[in-house]
């Protein structure tokens, strides 16, 4: 069965600002030092997705893409949101896309914005959730082995059987610390990465029986995919989608789901503080990008686009020097960034965003 890759590329990413803005948002920027965030993924996917990779992003970022984008994804492959519905809508959006092209296919589906260190591990553990996908028509889910009780991301509980590909047991919402503790302690559960496998005949049935009103809508677009209406029936119908996650919608009401729990060096990205997993610090802890002084200074992140910066006797800082605005936060408050965006907003300063 053909494999296909499927990066979901379309978040704004408000808790990375002001590195991440409306039209050049997280997954186009390079952190890592090595390419865009959304290359690496691609680049991460091909090993698996040998029949090709599909971007899914929205449209008020069609420029940035273009821009920053690997020039061999074919045009036809960057399927454009005209407005943000969630994971369910991105997916059945990619699927319907698929099947009415090429058939019936295993789909990889993935984050654009997660940074992950060990590709040897990520290639095996994706052939493993690919092979289980095709020949039971099952859907496979990848977990990251916890290091830490985190309490940003979702759980899954498994059963622990002999196989690499874990029955799942219970999808679970962000936990407290405490709880978050228990899980870790328990060896029962794994992060939820966000990353699914299954046929793309399996998701769009899945949709059908649990969200009919957003199905319904797919079969609009899968009706006029390859006719010169297109593009305006997808402008028509897509804002008018119900907006809701894949988890939520199908995968909590859906059994016989199977996770591959794996070390992945995996990391989010989610907020600024997060950078300290993908660049290397100095013997402080400290973790600096472009030209930065820090002296007795520990465990700050300072990210400089432009002059030096200069700091004497601060911990646990982040700083991000922008040629339009400096952003200066208390690490533990790295979360809250998103809170200034809203701010931003409501004062009508969208030049910053």
């Amino acid at each position: 069965m053909k494999v296909y890759g499927v990066v979901m590329a379309g978040g704004s990413g408000t808790r990375f600002w002001p590195l991440s803005r409306q039209q050049r948002p997280k997954q186009f920027l390079n952190l890592t030092g090595g390419d865009a965030m959304i290359n690496e993924a691609v680049a991460r996917l091909r090993p698996v997705a040998k029949d090709g990779i599909f971007i899914v992003s929205s449209k008020s970022q069609r420029e940035g893409l273009f821009q920053v984008l690997d020039k061999s994804i074919p045009k036809d492959h960057i399927l454009l949101e005209p407005a943000a519905r969630n994971t369910a809508a991105c997916i059945g959006y990619a699927a319907i896309e698929i099947v009415r092209r090429y058939g019936d296919g295993v789909l990889v589906v993935i984050p654009s914005d997660s940074y992950i260190k060990n590709a040897e591990a990520f290639t095996e553990a994706l052939s493993l959730a690919v092979e289980r996908a095709a020949e039971q028509d099952a859907i496979v889910t990848i977990g990251i082995k916890p290091t830490f009780p985190a309490t940003g991301y979702g759980y899954i509980r498994y059963e622990d059987v002999p196989s690499p590909v874990k029955p799942v047991k219970q999808f679970v919402e962000k936990p407290d610390r405490a709880r978050a503790e228990e899980y870790i302690a328990s060896g029962e559960f794994v992060w939820n990465s966000g990353m699914f496998i299954w046929k793309a005949s399996l998701i769009l049935q899945k949709i059908e029986k649990y969200l009919p009103e957003l199905y319904k809508e797919l079969l609009c677009i899968g009706d006029s995919v390859g006719t010169e209406r297109e593009e305006s029936v997808i402008d028509s119908v897509y804002p008018e989608m119900p907006s809701v996650s894949v988890d939520y919608g199908v995968l909590e009401k859906t059994d016989g789901i199977f996770v591959v729990p794996a070390d992945l060096g995996w990391s989010d990205v989610g907020s600024l503080d997060m950078l300290e997993a993908v660049r290397p610090s100095d013997g402080d802890g400290n973790v600096t990008v472009g030209e930065a002084y820090p002296l007795e200074t520990h465990h700050t992140i300072i990210y400089t686009g432009g002059k030096p910066v200069c700091t004497v006797g601060v911990d646990d800082l982040i700083i991000v020097d922008m040629p339009d605005v400096l952003l200066v936060c208390s690490k533990e408050r790295a979360q809250d960034v998103k809170k200034i965006v809203e701010e931003l907003r409501a004062k009508g300063k969208e030049e910053l965003l």
